[in-house]
């Protein structure tokens, strides 16, 4: 059987015993060269914090060395995760950055269809969005989620800062941003189990206004809840009073509700 290596373009086969003086079982041994690696590459791998060849394997596939591979096991990601964050344009560096601030992959151009920006040509931060990354800092917003506002389009600081220190994640932020909630209802609205982007689209096909759905919501309202009050005459004013005496609460997802 002819092995395809991956540091070799021509190698010649390894002796098992190369490999056991090394300190790898035969066993061991025959995984690392049933996935195409050399015993050099093999020791490389596991010096990186990767001990079995389908880990390295996978992480090979994903596009990493192991070289490259340690900022993405410090943040616990996975090949996949990699492969996700890679998929969406983004750097495995900062891949790594934001999977350890707790981001999930989402798509750059979500966030920025969402507030109405075009995509940045450069890394490089304007005057105004330098300005705005020193006042997030300044308010103990750390330095990724912080850069994760900005690369959504978050350059308003009296905006942005309230929101990044909710630590919701910007696509999150953006759309209750947009439909009217404020930051924190949307925390509230999150560590309830809610989704902003399943809660625009249930709203949405209930069709209730956008500008209702925070007071409704706020008060408890499901979107069919909301419908039949305000089929029976109950306004949405009503329901901003309730909003205001509820302050920043949130009714329980769909699926815990009895």
């Amino acid at each position: 059987m002819t092995i395809a290596y991956d540091d070799h373009p021509d190698p010649e086969p390894e002796d098992l015993h190369r490999w056991t003086e090394r300190g790898f079982t035969v066993a061991e041994a025959r995984g690392w060269i049933d996935n195409g690696f050399l015993l050099s590459s093999a020791e490389r791998w596991r010096g990186s914090g990767v001990y079995t060849p389908g880990d390295a394997y996978g992480w090979r596939t994903a596009g990493l060395t192991p070289y490259t591979v340690q900022p993405l096991l410090r943040a616990g990601m996975t090949p996949r995760d990699a492969v996700q964050w890679h998929e969406l344009g983004y750097s495995h560096t900062e891949a790594a950055e934001r999977h350890l601030a707790g981001e999930r992959p989402r798509p750059r151009r979500w966030w920025r269809t969402l507030l109405g920006h075009r995509p940045r040509k450069s890394d490089t931060l304007t005057g105004e969005q330098s300005a705005t990354m020193r006042a997030l800092l300044r308010s103990g917003v750390p330095v990724a989620t912080g850069r994760a506002y900005l690369d959504a389009g978050w350059r308003d600081a009296a905006t942005a800062v309230p929101w990044a220190r909710t630590g919701l994640d910007p696509a999150q932020a953006a759309v209750c941003h947009s439909i009217g909630f404020t930051p924190s209802e949307a925390s509230t609205l999150a560590e309830a189990g809610h989704d902003g982007f399943e809660l625009l689209r249930q709203w949405w096909d209930a069709d209730i206004p956008r500008t209702e759905v925070p007071a409704w919501v706020v008060a408890g309202f499901t979107p069919d809840d909301a419908r039949h009050a305000r089929d029976a005459g109950t306004t949405a004013e009503h329901a901003a009073v309730l909003r205001a005496l509820s302050g920043p609460s949130a009714p329980k997802p769909p699926e815990e509700r009895n």
